[in-house]
Order: C-alpha cells, then sequence, then structure tokens
C-alpha cells in the first residue's frame, strides 16, 4: 500500500471507531446539558447494552433470521434494556441527590459505575466473551483501502442516529422542553412542564444511544469484557468534552475526531499508545481550550 492508501485505510478504521464514540459521548452531553452532571456510570450503561446484545444473538441465532432482522431486533433489545436502566438509575440514583452538591452527584455517579462494572462481572465473568457472528463478513476493495459491511453499518447507523436526535432536540416538543428545562428548570415547572418526566427521558434516550454502541462495539470487534465500559466510556466523555459538552453536534463532532486521531495514532505511532494519546487529548484539552471545539453551550444546553 502506498502512503496515502494508508493514511485512507486509517481514517477509515478511525472513522468507525470515532462513530462509536459519538454515539456515547451524546449520552454524557445531553445529561450534562440539562441537569449539568457527569454520569460516570454511562460508559457501564454502554457495555450493559454490549452485554444484552449478546445474550440476543445468543436465544435468536437458533432461529435462522436474516442478519439485518437478527441486527434490528439486537438493536431495539438492547436499547429497551438500558434505556430501563438509564430511567431507574435517574429515578433512584440521581433524582433523590438533584438538589445536593455537586460533589454527592459526583461520588453517587462513580459508586453507580463501580457496581455495574462489577455486577456484570459478576454474571457475565472476568473473561472475554466472543460475539457469535451476525453480519455476514462482506469486504471491498476500492482503489486499495479495504472497507467491510460492518464498517458500513457503523456508519450509516450512527449518522442516522445522530441525525435523529438532532431533529428529536430541534424540531419536537420534547426537545423544546428538555432545552428550555436546560436553562431554567424552576420556570418550567410555574409553566407547567414536567421537569421530572423531561429529565428522567433524557437519560433513557441517553442510555439507548449508548446500547446501539455497545452493540456494535461488540459485533466489531468480537469480544467484549466487562471493563471495556470503563475506557470506552472514559474516552467518549473525552469526545463530548472536544466538542463542547452540553453540545450536541459538539459530540458528534468531538467522537468522530478522537476516533480519527486514535485511528491515525495508531497507525503512524503504536496501537499501544492509543490510550495514552487519546488522555493526552483530554489534558491539552483542559489546559488550553476547556469549552471544546464547537464551545460549551450555555443558553441551549440541551
Amino acid at each position: 500500500m502506498t502512503s496515502l492508501q494508508v493514511f485512507i485505510q486509517q481514517l477509515a478504521n478511525g472513522l468507525t471507531l470515532g462513530s462509536i464514540y459519538a454515539l456515547i459521548a451524546l449520552g454524557y452531553t445531553m445529561v450534562y446539558g440539562v441537569i449539568q452532571l457527569i454520569n460516570f456510570a454511562h460508559g457501564e450503561v454502554f457495555m450493559v447494552g454490549a452485554y444484552a446484545t449478546l445474550m440476543l444473538v445468543l436465544l435468536i441465532s437458533p432461529l435462522g433470521l436474516p442478519w439485518w432482522v437478527a441486527l434490528v431486533v439486537c438493536a431495539l433489545g438492547a436499547a429497551l434494556v438500558c434505556g430501563a436502566l438509564g430511567g431507574l438509575a435517574e429515578q433512584f440514583a440521581y433524582r433523590p441527590i438533584r438538589s445536593a452538591p455537586r460533589l454527592n452527584a459526583l461520588i453517587t455517579a462513580i459508586g453507580l459505575s463501580f457496581f455495574l462494572q462489577n455486577a456484570l462481572m459478576l454474571i457475565f465473568g472476568a473473561t472475554d466473551r466472543q460475539f457469535p457472528s451476525v453480519i455476514p463478513f462482506v469486504r471491498w476493495n476500492v482503489g486499495g483501502i479495504t472497507l467491510t459491511l460492518m464498517q458500513v453499518i457503523v456508519w450509516a447507523s450512527s449518522a442516522a442516529l445522530m441525525a435523529g436526535l438532532q431533529a428529536l432536540v430541534m424540531r419536537t416538543k420534547l426537545g423544546k422542553a428538555m432545552r428550555a428545562t436546560a436553562q431554567d428548570r424552576t420556570a418550567c415547572a410555574l409553566l407547567g412542564i414536567p421537569v421530572d418526566r423531561v429529565i428522567r427521558l433524557t437519560f433513557v434516550i441517553g442510555s439507548m444511544l449508548a446500547a446501539v454502541g455497545g452493540m456494535l462495539f461488540g459485533m466489531n470487534y468480537g469480544t467484549i469484557n466487562f471493563h471495556d465500559g470503563y475506557l470506552t466510556g472514559m474516552k467518549a466523555f473525552t469526545a463530548a468534552v472536544l466538542g463542547g459538552i452540553g453540545n450536541i453536534p459538539g459530540a458528534m463532532v468531538g467522537g468522530l475526531v478522537l476516533g480519527l486521531l486514535e485511528g491515525l495514532g495508531a497507525g503512524y505511532l503504536s496501537s499501544q499508545w492509543k490510550n495514552v494519546f487519546t488522555f493526552l487529548i483530554l489534558v491539552a484539552l483542559l489546559l488550553f481550550k476547556p469549552t471544546g471545539l464547537l464551545g460549551e453551550r450555555v443558553a441551549e444546553r440541551a
């Protein structure tokens, strides 16, 4: 391969990873935009989605469904599981301390993260779990660049979900309520907007997006482990900060940029250093541009 082909190949690989980061980062940025909380348990919700997908794949494999039907069933099932988990976490873990100092909410989020991480370890074991093949292995060679069907599915799914979320937030009554709640919860409550329901739905939607990210992650890499959620979640948080925390388009851009940078770093430097590379970006951002590439949303945080 020529140097240009290597570059484009790494861009394609980074775009795949960045699309998954973007789906997870949206959950971080939505919750922060509405209630100014960094939900550090979001990475574990992502892994619950991956394990839920694994269980669904094992259940429906004997049915002999077409692969695209199996993909839709897994996406819907994992999204329902994680959506319910996100709603329960908001109602029982975060809502009781919503008016408490932010440190309380931060400690609660970290505690919930460890709880979910260890629950996954006890239920599914500490070793890697293999994903059965769901998507057929189809590969195309375009100008010396190798593309797979799985990559195309990741790109298309992520683009559709991100566009759908942006439309939901900007063009529906729920989205308007989210943006209003982000600006002034007290005024919204006085105007009759069900603030608690809006916040709960924000958690649910963010968790459902993370579930699809977990499904795509497991199917793309073929193995999952209970601790993958922590590292991937931290990278997605970095992506949210990179784009501008609380900014939905920023989370999308941040996820894609981080994936591309990580792909190029792994290709040209070393794959062993890609995690260090990610967190160096986070440190540099916090030092030199803490508002992110597109800026933190203030007037329209949702």
